[in-house]
């Protein structure tokens, strides 16, 4: 099958957070919405297909989760990253910030240091903060464009007494896909220090060739305190069905997720996301490989108008994902400034930068999973108000 990414789809009346959340979020309905990170491309036929099979039994009540859905996140690793996961190891869930906030209580205590590696998603800030845990703060190196871990400095929080780790793989916002020596490098810290490690892998299934995501799992030990956090929704934009799974080798730290999603009754199965993410998992292989190279034909296109057209905001180039780190200090604006900028000047809702805490200031984030003709109207936008 061919899969058209360049025909928009026409989200009004969907209740879509992306488009009816603008006033809230920049004060206006006018703006360009690339912000949260949700696609503008229609699911996969394969899910399409059996949502509307499952809506047709008119009956949607309580749901169990099936041997099926684990078996097809079995699959899924085993193909995509040569992943040997046990469809034992498995526990669903549905919520993704749901899922990592259980993760972080099911293995630490009120009070424990946890250690965050910003600038970073800010739902990671919040399960910290909501919890009570403390939040360690080990931001990225960031050298001519290029980020990497402060290793020495996570090693001195792990020595210091953090708990757990909250790990993004690949990093939102900056867009790495750690390599397999920067994760051997975590564990043995890990190791050394007694530190649980929650590998927030959503944006994985996003490497863009020739980057591969590599699972932290895939190179732990099965003893090692490691839990996964996976789900097709950022993959296959199912983000509003909310399906997660958590996985974990260790049965110690199964049972105390399980206890724990049962604490917060986050037990239940939603008969939609059962039906999208089994769907998704067991055929959504070809579409994934078009989109893939579609957005890696964005992202080229989105570096190359930058180096020619606006020089004065340079591209972080992203290993994975469909957002975009842009790098606005070469325009002399503080914050505020340049929040204003987009939004006024250029009419563009982007993610400012200092929404994913220390090392944000001076970047936006760009959602560029929309058809490429919004991107380049944006991108004219940019340059127009830049004169």
């Amino acid at each position: 099958m061919t899969f058209d990414f360049d025909r928009p789809v026409d989200r009004s009346g969907t209740h879509a957070l992306k488009f009816d959340g603008r006033q809230q979020k920049f004060g206006s309905d006018a703006v360009n919405p690339l912000w949260i990170a949700d696609m503008d491309f229609a699911a996969p036929p394969c899910v399409v297909e059996a949502l509307a099979t499952r809506a047709r039994h008119p009956v949607y009540g309580y749901t169990a989760y099936p041997e099926s859905l684990r078996q097809a996140l079995a699959g899924w690793c085993e193909r995509r990253y040569r992943w040997p996961m046990r469809r034992e190891w498995a526990v669903p869930t549905k919520g993704v910030l749901a899922a990592l906030s259980a993760a972080l209580q099911a293995v630490t205590a009120p009070g424990d240091a946890v250690i965050v590696q910003a600038p970073v998603y800010n739902g990671f800030f919040q399960a910290v903060d909501a919890s009570g845990r403390r939040l360690a703060s080990n931001t990225l190196r960031e050298e001519d464009g290029h980020y990497a871990m402060d290793l020495a400095q996570l090693e001195r929080s792990a020595r210091d007494g953090a708990r757990a780790m909250l790990l993004c793989n690949p990093h939102n916002p900056v867009g790495r896909a750690w390599t397999a020596d920067e994760l051997d490098a975590v564990l043995s810290i890990a190791r050394r220090h007694g530190l649980t490690i929650i590998s927030d892998e959503v944006h994985g299934d996003l490497a863009m060739a020739p980057t591969r995501h590599t699972p932290l799992a895939a190179r732990a030990r099965d003893d090692d305190p490691i839990v996964t956090l996976l789900s097709p929704s950022k993959t296959f934009n199912v983000q509003g069905l909310a399906p997660a799974m958590l996985v974990a080798a260790r049965p110690d730290l199964r049972s105390a997720l399980e206890h724990k999603l049962a604490q917060l009754h986050l037990t239940g199965a939603d008969p939609f996301a059962v039906a999208a993410a089994e769907a998704a998992w067991r055929h959504g292989d070809d579409w994934l490989d078009a989109l893939l190279a579609y957005l890696a034909g964005t992202r080229d296109f989105v570096a190359n108008y930058l180096r020619t057209c606006i020089p004065s905001i340079r591209l972080v180039p992203p290993e994975a994902g469909y957002l975009l780190w842009l790098d606005c200090r070469a325009l002399g604006m503080d914050d505020a400034a340049l929040r204003d900028f987009f939004i006024h000047r250029c009419q563009l809702g982007l993610n400012p930068g200092t929404d994913y805490g220390p090392g944000g200031s001076g970047f936006m984030r760009m959602n560029i999973g929309t058809p490429r003709q919004n991107v380049e109207a944006a991108l004219k936008a940019i340059e127009m108000a830049l004169g």
